[in-house]
């Protein structure tokens, strides 16, 4: 038994920097040899450390998780809507709000299930099968059979199936993206690692859930289950709850608000009228019931879930999907975006950009696999054939060079390893295809690349039958093998012409100064010469080699996230790069990107030393993270959240999970993301592209902006009716309104003309504003002051066309027809002001602009004329037929509404500008 202190739960333990034991440490400590353990070994460890298995997490019943969705202050509102209108004998209208009650638990319901799949994905990703040594036999066993100190097998194509301390290696390497973010292959190897080495430099590990796509290699089990890398990630993502988005939290809020300012008043309604004016009570309560019943915004959720089902459906055609309504909104007050690097603010298509040759140093233009790009020398374009040297290099790589280049519906495609593909793209570029290298250089043998060497070697003779030995690899490696270096001048065709001594210190200096631009680094040398002792073997590789070019290779920004990195810079948003990659390399693209310019670049190394104050300190400050493990991600988001800030996370691998699911928004990638990241995530990403993101806090902030329009357009048509009824008390006169009339104009204002809201298109300067804040209330001090402003219009219009009516002699029913009227035109027509907040809507734009409000006045006209006219409605509402004179009236009442609001914009719009130019 290994030699460790029993727990309660063995997983839990410390875990041992197994990267910095030696093979005989490792052994030692578990007990273990190269010959496996025995059965008996096996069995007794898997009853003290348990099966290698992730423990799925407690999850609450399927009754409580349907109760609990009743739990939202919308429905509650929803709910006192329902047993409002009920009581008041409306059994449909009740009917209708207690089935979308329903509707919104079932819906919320199927979404939390939905996130308890994250978990599932991640065990999910755990191998089914291993091939274990035990007692000196190798077999295939159930991956969860597995125990520390079992000695296992890996080849390529498997899944790693626990933690594995590597003991022998051959050519192995191992995709471990979802895990770290390293965007290729990770070459491994036995050597002894620092202890303060980050996950994706333990090159002498291979951890649970990463794949083998290369070489063989076996190693001993040193962590199973909830011990392993996958594991601890497995019990923080299940330790992670979901937060509350802003829109909720301000619903909320506003929700409590408003239903304390509906009780005080409606109390304050019903004592002025029975106890001041001795009304009847039954008549007064009936009243406060239904001016209740109509300053509850019912229509709110409603409208909440329309405009968010259109936010949802504009982003569809973004390629943004989003899995979690709420999220649409949210996108709308993000503050801060932190997103991967590879394959999202770049191409992920690696493109060679710099080749440094002696005496010369060349740009290579174009992005990605498309073979468009000119070569250039001190910004002016060259012919690659004018420069032997660079010819040679290119050559070199085409011919060196295990990749292939295809075209596939306009669309270029690598298969095989992406720094080959760059180098094929680059021959391409210059002319020399693989196809004419094949032709005219056929490769006779090939050395492979092996992590052990550094480097791969192939043998060619050209079209005269010269031999040539061609060499790509680290560049240290290769230096090692050659004594000269090629230079311009001489006759290059035979391998002798222009070669001087290597300037080693050139070549180390051009290295580190390429290095420091976040270019990935090969060499390229050649030998015109054949095998010795016939196969191409090491021997041939010792020495005498000529260098002929460094090749410095990036994945280069998209283009479009440029733009879209400027446009958040623009709308307030700070965008923050978090990757796996190296720092120069984040701080290379960063730079490329405006991200982080003349800041520093922050490693997880230098994470994991502070503490969670200390972040909090420096987050800010700092846009670039790199070398960054799934615990640091979870941190950074943490860290940014405690300091106010509303997070967009973005990711594809299982390290991003946690990250994912913490952050206000988590946004996956729809093509390379693990179903572990889109299942935590709220939205996902189909084109894996940061100016998707952009595109979609632009459509998040619209849908904010026609939620507050619509709270802004409905509650002055109720406040309107509440101040009519409150004058009439306390005037003493014959109230305005019938209760059934309060329902009918709720009904029509609402949910008729309010509708026509959520479909209002993004305001041009959406994007130049800065982000609100989270704290922000819904309705800010100007806002209330626009809905008193708008309540009174409307209450002075009535209230002003009823009393004339009836000092006109007018019965008391037309006096209440011209009143309900006079309510409903004026929402009409303030429906046009409520299009935009503060600019003006006398345009062809404004008033045209959004087809919906046309069609919701035409229907509500409509609704009017048969409230107005219909004897069925007559005999429901008591109203009365109206002459043209008296729809005069009420047109100039809602025209009145209509002016004055448009002139208080603008009053608003000259002292905005004034004080912004300094002079008010």
């Amino acid at each position: 038994m290994p030699h460790h202190s029993r727990t309660d739960q063995p997983n839990e333990r410390p875990t041992p920097n197994w990267h910095t034991y030696s093979r005989a440490e490792v052994e030692q400590a578990l007990d273990a040899g190269p010959d496996g353990l025995t059965e008996a070994d096996a069995l007794q460890r898997r009853e003290y450390y348990g099966a290698n298995r992730l423990t799925p997490p407690k999850q609450r019943g399927p009754l409580l998780r349907f109760l609990l969705q009743f739990h939202n202050i919308l429905l509650y509102i929803m709910l006192v809507s329902a047993v409002v209108t009920a009581a008041l004998g409306h059994w449909i209208d009740s009917g209708v709000l207690f089935m979308a009650v329903i509707v919104n638990a079932i819906i919320g319901f199927i979404q939390e299930g939905k996130a308890e799949s994250a978990l599932n994905a991640i065990r999910a990703m755990l191998s089914p099968r291993a091939t274990v040594i035990r007692a000196g036999q190798r077999r295939e066993i159930d991956a969860a059979e597995l125990v520390p100190g079992d000695v296992v097998a890996l080849a390529s194509g498997d899944r790693v199936p626990a933690d594995v301390r590597l003991l022998d290696v051959r050519e192995l390497r191992i995709e471990e993206a979802a895990l770290t973010g390293e965007s290729l292959p990770v070459e491994k190897s036995t050597a002894l690692v620092p202890p303060d080495a980050p996950l994706g430099d333990r090159c002498n590990m291979a951890y649970s859930g990463t794949l083998v796509v290369y070489g063989q290699a076996t190693g001993i089990v040193v962590a199973t289950a909830a011990a392993t890398e996958l594991g601890k990630i497995n019990q923080m993502l299940a330790s992670i709850d979901a937060t509350s988005t802003p829109l909720l939290r301000q619903m909320d809020h506003f929700g409590r608000i408003l239903a304390l300012v509906i009780l005080a008043v409606s109390l304050a309604v019903f004592a002025l009228g029975t106890w001041w004016r001795d009304n009847d009570p039954a008549d007064m309560f009936m009243m406060v019931v239904a001016l209740v019943a109509s300053a509850i915004p019912e229509g709110l959720p409603a409208i909440m879930t329309v405009t968010l089902a259109l936010g949802v459906q504009r982003m569809a055609r973004h390629n943004a999907i989003i899995r979690r309504l709420p999220a649409v909104e949210t996108l709308g007050s993000v503050t801060v975006i932190c997103s991967d690097k590879t394959g999202t603010l770049t191409r992920n298509e690696m493109t060679v950009q710099r080749i440094v040759c002696a005496g010369h140093v060349f740009n290579v233009g174009g992005v990605g696999y498309a073979p468009v790009g000119d070569l250039s020398l001190d910004d002016r374009i060259i012919d690659s054939e004018h420069y032997p040297v660079l010819a040679l290099a290119i050559r070199a790589g085409v011919l060196c060079n295990d990749a292939r280049l295809r075209v596939e519906d306009g669309v270029w495609r690598v298969e095989g390893d992406p720094t080959e593909g760059a180098l094929l793209v680059l021959g391409e570029k210059a002319g020399f295809s693989r196809h004419l290298g094949d032709t005219a250089w056929p490769r006779l043998d090939a050395l492979p690349f092996e992590s052990q060497h550094r480097f791969m070697a192939t043998y060619h003779r050209d079209s005269d039958d010269v031999p040539w030995l061609f060499v790509k690899g680290a560049p240290e490696r290769i230096f090692e093998m050659c004594s000269t270096q090629m230079e311009h001048g001489g006759d290059h065709s035979t391998g002798h012409g222009g070669e001087q001594p290597l300037a080693i210190d050139y070549w180390r200096r051009l290295v580190n100064d390429t290095a420091a631009q976040g270019l990935r680094l090969l060499a390229l040398a050649c030998k015109r010469s054949a095998p010795q002792h016939g196969p191409l073997g090491f021997a041939d590789m010792d020495s005498g080699f000529v260098l002929l070019a460094l090749i410095g290779i990036i994945d280069p920004p998209r283009a479009e996230a440029v733009q879209a990195v400027h446009d958040c810079h623009r709308a307030g948003i700070r965008v923050k790069m978090i990757t796996g990659d190296h720092v120069e390399t984040a701080r290379a693209i960063g730079a490329q990107l405006a991200i982080g310019t003349g800041k520093p670049a922050l490693s997880g190394a230098e994470i994991a030393l502070m503490d969670d104050a200390t972040l909090r300190q420096v987050v800010m400050s700092v846009d670039v993270f790199a070398r960054a493990a799934p615990e640091h991600k979870l941190r950074l988001v943490q860290a940014m959240q405690e300091e106010g800030q509303v997070v967009a996370m973005t990711g594809d691998g299982v390290n991003d999970a946690p990250a994912l699911k913490r952050a206000d928004v988590g946004v996956a990638m729809g093509l390379k993301g693990t179903e572990a990241a889109k299942e935590s995530a709220a939205m996902v990403l189909a084109d894996d592209n940061f100016a998707t993101i952009a595109r979609a806090v632009r459509e998040g902030r619209a849908v904010y902006d026609n939620l507050k329009k619509f709270i802004l357009f409905m509650l002055p048509a109720s406040g309107g009716q509440v101040l009519v009824v409150i004058a009439a008390i306390l005037f003493e006169l014959t109230l305005p309104l019938t209760a059934a009339q309060v329902l009918w104009v709720n009904m029509v204002t609402s949910s008729t003309l309010g509708l026509a809201l959520a479909f209002e298109p993004a305001e041009r300067d959406i994007m130049r504003r800065p982000p609100r804040s989270p704290s922000e209330a819904l309705l800010s001090g100007f806002l209330v002051w626009r809905l008193l402003l708008v309540s009174v219009l409307m209450m002075s219009g009535a209230l002003g066309l009823f009393l004339w009516e009836l000092n006109a002699g007018a019965g008391i029913d037309t006096a209440r027809t011209m009143a309900v009227n006079a309510v409903v035109v004026a929402g009409m027509f303030y429906l046009f002001n409520s299009r935009f907040l503060l600019q003006p809507v006398l345009s062809r734009s404004g008033l045209t602009g959004n087809p919906h409000v046309l069609l919701a006045i035409a229907t509500c006209a409509c609704l009017q004329i048969a409230y107005t006219h219909l004897p069925l409605m007559q005999a429901i509402f008591n109203s009365t037929d109206l002459s043209l004179l008296e729809w005069g009236k009420v047109l100039v009442a809602g025209l009145l509404v209509f002016c004055v609001a448009e002139l208080e914009k603008f009053v608003v719009r000259r002292s905005r500008l004034a004080a912004h130019l300094g002079l008010a």
